[in-house]
Formats: C-alpha cells, sequence, structure tokens
C-alpha cells in the first residue's frame, strides 16, 4: 500500500554516479544542488518502515537487474503533512502534487475495471458469475526507478482512480442536483485520496477495503495482461508462476490471492484445482507486524457486501485449508483432528496457532535495507563510509554533519543546539510500542536529577545530550498524538531552561520523512530501538544507523538480533527484558508485584 521514496532527484543521479558532475553544472548555472534539490518534495506515498522497505525492495531489484515491477496507489495528499503546534500534532494534507510530479508518466492507456458490491448469479455453464454493482477505472502513473550503478531502471505503477465519462449524470447536472451528478466520480476519485484513511466509522473501513482491492486487482491484471502478451496466441497457465512472482508486502494486499483466484476461473475458464495451485505457487508474503490490531481484519458482512465474489472464494480456500489438515493428521484421533480443525479454520480465528505456520509456511526469510542507498545518501561528503567512517572522523565530515542538523534544527523548531553535544535519536512511528514514552520519561528523570545538582556537579556528570524524536502519530490514534505532545511539552520546559544549557536539550523534528532521515541519521552518535521485546517483527531503521556508524541501544528483537550479532556484543548496549520475560512481567505487574 505504500512506498517511501524520499526525493528522486538525488537518488537517481547518485545511482548514475553523476551527483559532482551535475552540481558542477548546476554551479556554472548560477545554482547549487542543495538549493534545487530542496525544491522537490518528498512523495507522499508512505509513511514507515513499511514503504521504506518497500521502496528499498524495488531499488535492490533494479541494482541487481531484475525484471520487476511496483504497484501501489498515486495519493493526492498522502498520509498528512505534520504540522508541531502548542497542542501538539496537528494534521494537513500533503501537497506533492500541486505543482505537478515531473517523475511520473500518465498512461492514459494503461487503465483496467475494478468493480464493487454487486450480486452472484448462477450461469449456465454452471460457473459463478459476478454481475452489477459499481464500476470504477484505475489508470496507470509510471515512475522509473533507477538502479545503482547499472543500466537498469525498472518501473514503479501507481494506480489513480475514476470512472468512464458516461457514468457522470448529465440529466442531474442540468437539473441543479450538482452533487448527484458528481457522486460517482467523487465515489472513485476518494479511493486515492489519502493513505490509510481513518476506519473508525463504517465509511472509512469501506473505504480502506476499497484501496486494498483496487490495488489488488489493478495490479493483476496488469501482470497478467503482459503474461498473456509475451505468450502470444498459445498461454500455457502452468508457466504462470514460473515467469511470475507477487510479494505481498503486508498485510494490506492480501485479497491479491482470492482475486487471482477469481480471474483464474471466472475470465480465463481454468478450474479450481487449477487456479488454487498457480496462485499458491505465485504469491508470497512479508510480514511487517506482530501486533494483531494491525493485521487486517474485515467483517464477513462487509466483506460479503462489498466483494460478494471473493467471499465466496475464501470460504472454498477454508475448505481447501480443511482437506489439508485431514490430510496431515489423518482421522484416527478424532479430538486431535478435531482441535487442529477449529484452530485453524481461517473464518472463525483470528489468531492462528504455530502449527499453521509450520503446515503452511515453507520459507522464511528476514527483510533487510540497501546499503548502497543508506550510505551513498545520507554520507555522501564521506566517500567510501562503509570502509572509512574513521577517516570522515578526522576529516570533520561528522562535525560537518552535525552543523547541518543544527541550521536545520533551528529553521523547523526555532530552538538552538549545540553542535559539539552528542545527539541521541529516536526517529520512528509514533507508537506506544515504540516506547517514546519510556524515552521521554528516561529524559525527563534526567532533568530531574540534573536540577537537583550545583551547576559544577551537572558538567562533571553529564555530557551535553541533544534528545531528538521524529515521527508521525495516526491521526485518530489518541494515546500516540499525546506523547507527541507530552514529548514537545517536555521540550519546551528544558530547553527554556538557562540553568541547563546546552547540557540536555529535547527536540521533535516536524514530519519526519526521507529527507529528514538523510540529514539526521549520518549525524546520530546514539540511535534508540526500545520496542517491547517480542513486538517488533524487523525494523529498518536501526540498520540505517548502524551502517552510518552510530551505535544503538536497543531491546534484544527483531533485527537489533542480528546487528548485535554482526557488530559484536560490546558494540551494541542491550536494554530491557527479553521476549520470554515479557509474559511473567505483566503478570506480576496485574497482581501488585
Amino acid at each position: 500500500m505504500e512506498f517511501l521514496q524520499g526525493r528522486a532527484l538525488l537518488n537517481a543521479i547518485g545511482n548514475l554516479g553523476l551527483t559532482g558532475a551535475y552540481a558542477e553544472a548546476l554551479s556554472k548555472l548560477g545554482q547549487s544542488l542543495e538549493n534545487v534539490v530542496s525544491q522537490e518534495p518528498d512523495a507522499a506515498l508512505g509513511n514507515g518502515g513499511l514503504g521504506r522497505l518497500a521502496s528499498c525492495f524495488l531499488d535492490s531489484m533494479a541494482t541487481l537487474n531484475y525484471p520487476a515491477w511496483g504497484y501501489g496507489l498515486r495519493y493526492k495528499y498522502g498520509l498528512f503533512k505534520q504540522r508541531i503546534t502548542k497542542d501538539g500534532q496537528e494534521e494537513v494534507a500533503e501537497d506533492w502534487l500541486e505543482l505537478g510530479n515531473p517523475w511520473e508518466i500518465e498512461r492514459n492507456d494503461v487503465s483496467y475495471p475494478v468493480k464493487f458490491y454487486g450480486k452472484i448469479v448462477p450461469g449456465s455453464d454452471g460457473k459463478s458469475h459476478w454481475i452489477g454493482g459499481e464500476d470504477i477505472k484505475a489508470v496507470a502513473y509510471d515512475i522509473p526507478i533507477p538502479g545503482y550503478k547499472t543500466k537498469t531502471t525498472i518501473n514503479l505503477r501507481l494506480w489513480s482512480t475514476m470512472v468512464p465519462s458516461e457514468d457522470f449524470d448529465l440529466s442531474a447536472f442540468n437539473a441543479g442536483d450538482h452533487t448527484k451528478a458528481a457522486e460517482a466520480l467523487t465515489n472513485a476519485e476518494k479511493i486515492c485520496y489519502i493513505l490509510y484513511p481513518g476506519d473508525e466509522s463504517v465509511e472509512g473501513k469501506v473505504l480502506r477495503l476499497k484501496q486494498q482491492y483496487t490495488l489488488c486487482s489493478a495490479s493483476l491484471q496488469d501482470i497478467i495482461a503482459r503474461f498473456e502478451k509475451r505468450s502470444g496466441a498459445n498461454v500455457n497457465w502452468e508457466e504462470f508462476p514460473e515467469k511470475v512472482a507477487v510479494q505481498m508486502n503486508d498485510t494490506h494486499p492480501t485479497l491479491c490471492i482470492p482475486e487471482l483466484i477469481r480471474i483464474l476461473i471466472d475470465l480465463k475458464g481454468l478450474s479450481w484445482k487449477e487456479a488454487w495451485n498457480i496462485t499458491q505457487r505465485t504469491v508470497a508474503y512479508t510480514n511487517h507486524t506482530v501486533l494483531p490490531e494491525a493485521l487486517e481484519k474485515w467483517s464477513f458482512e462487509l466483506m460479503q457486501k462489498l466483494l460478494p465474489r471473493h467471499m465466496e472464494i475464501i470460504e472454498m480456500i477454508d475448505e481447501e485449508l480443511v482437506h489439508t489438515i485431514v490430510s496431515e493428521y489423518g482421522t484416527a484421533d478424532p479430538d486431535l483432528l478435531e482441535k487442529r480443525l477449529k484452530e485453524t479454520r481461517i473464518l472463525e480465528n483470528v489468531d492462528l496457532p504455530a502449527t499453521f505456520a509450520d503446515l503452511f509456511v515453507k520459507t522464511k526469510e528476514s527483510t533487510d535495507v540497501v546499503p548502497d542507498d543508506e550510505l551513498e545518501n545520507c554520507d555522501e561528503e564521506g566517500g567510501p563510509v562503509d570502509e572509512e567512517l574513521e577517516s570522515a572522523q578526522e576529516d570533520g565530515v561528522l562535525e560537518e554533519e552535525s552543523t547541518d542538523v543544527v541550521s536545520f534544527i533551528k529553521e523547523k523548531t526555532g530552538y538552538s543546539v549545540s553542535p559539539d553535544a552528542m545527539f541521541d535519536i529516536q526517529v520512528k512511528r509514533i507508537h506506544e510500542y515504540k516506547r517514546q514514552l519510556m524515552n521521554i520519561l528516561g529524559i525527563v528523570y534526567r532533568y530531574k536529577k540534573m536540577k537537583e545538582m550545583s551547576a559544577v556537579e551537572r558538567k562533571a556528570k553529564f555530557v551535553p545530550r541533544v534528545c531528538i524524536f521524529g515521527g508521525k502519530a495516526f491521526a485518530t490514534y489518541v494515546q500516540a498524538k499525546r506523547i507527541v505532545k507530552f514529548i514537545t511539552d517536555v521540550g519546551a520546559t528544558v530547553n527554556h531552561d538557562p540553568e541547563i544549557g546546552d547540557l540536555l536539550k529535547v527536540i521533535f523534528v516536524p514530519d519526519y520523512n526521507v529527507s529528514v532521515a538523510e540529514l539526521l541519521i549520518p549525524a546520530s552518535e546514539l540511535s534508540q530501538h526500545i520496542s517491547t521485546a517480542g513486538m517488533e517483527a524487523s525494523g529498518t531503521s536501526n540498520m540505517k544507523f548502524a551502517m552510518n556508524g552510530c551505535i544503538l541501544i536497543g531491546t534484544l528483537d527483531g533485527a537489533n538480533v542480528e546487528i548485535r550479532q554482526e557488530v559484536g556484543e560490546e558494540n551494541f548496549f542491550l536494554f530491557g527484558a527479553r521476549a520470554h520475560e515479557i509474559a511473567g512481567l505483566r503478570k506480576e505487574r496485574s497482581e501488585g508485584k
């Protein structure tokens, strides 16, 4: 559903190895590269690690010369632009498309129909037919993704939604009922208005489900159309999984499974057995969270109403899984068989047991980021960062980056900080399990201890530190927004305390995105990755900090485990309880111990 790309210009010329030549050419025209780059807004197509990893997938595949495509939605207003006021976070619509996007190519020749609602009727051929309902059109916009030091450029195809001209109610418009006349157009266009619309209301849930199905349906139709074009007159569907791999990035596009089956059966004439076999061999899944509330759940009633044919197919998948369980465990022990069947019926369970994964998950891989992106784009002045971090320190590169951050903080927040202080950074989406609250409470404790000391004691005991936070709280996530306000309130107190001065500053950087990350990460000296152990599926920002020479403090969870193994225990500050200890600690707290 999302791609967190950052600015395309700097990425493109960097991958081509033309940054220096481009800067020199601009200089001759009286412009600086920095000023030109700053004119490009970050593409408002993503928010957090999920979107950044999706972009890393594309960058990696282009660099490795794989013939890959990325698919997403062309969000007009993004997630939101974050402003920090005295009341905390304020959300306003992104304006990244207001002046146009020079990197995209509108493809009016590439569009596909997408259907919602309607009903299922049996046909004379014995098959189900999905008729009636609401029809929209998904139109393609293409964005080139260049590989690093290679001639390969792949494509990110984004879908924008509209309706055919005949759906405009001209009679209603001429009668003065302009709202009714444009109703179909509005319903279609709003699908691509914002990333993750609020889903507290029924209307919000419907819109989210429409978004996810639009992405799946248009993308699969496009993939199949290209496969058929390459195959010519004789299409062999058995070859489809050998030529095509569909990677679902998190739970949002999981409707790809019933949609691929629907297309193969209803439109291409395959049998259930053939379609199910092809789908199993084609589709794979990347998991980004273990939090139940972040995993997609839709009511039976909503699915039945909005996507009736897919509900039929999901029921058939459920039966297919039952057959798999029966064949695995047999019928000799009826009690065990009944237990396993109850556990694994997908229509009756949200929390599936480990048995489910043991049976159906065949291959497991960890996620990663693109080293070339993180090193080249972040530490452009540092040369080959992976080999020369120490010499970069000696050459004053890190000091220069700290100075850039100081200027940026002054511009965005109005606060002055010392470039000689230690930059202690926690930048990620604001969430209770990410534990920004614990971090800021630790800062409050440090501030309290400082206030209890004399000036001489403070100077002897504490190293000057700038604690930097960044990240967005979802608009409807009340507790996360309270955490943002608490951080800014603590900052307002600490930063104006003349007794403390430069010994401690608290900064919340507004509207954190890839461009801000490229500024902050190279200047960091300590970064915090302190999610509650057992709740982080992986995490990727920790990798970026590590590749830029930053010391990490973190829990033994997600990618922290592998980073600690690679850099050595002495180069990683281990923090907090282990995952297996959490349940016991919660039980003790609930019992008042």
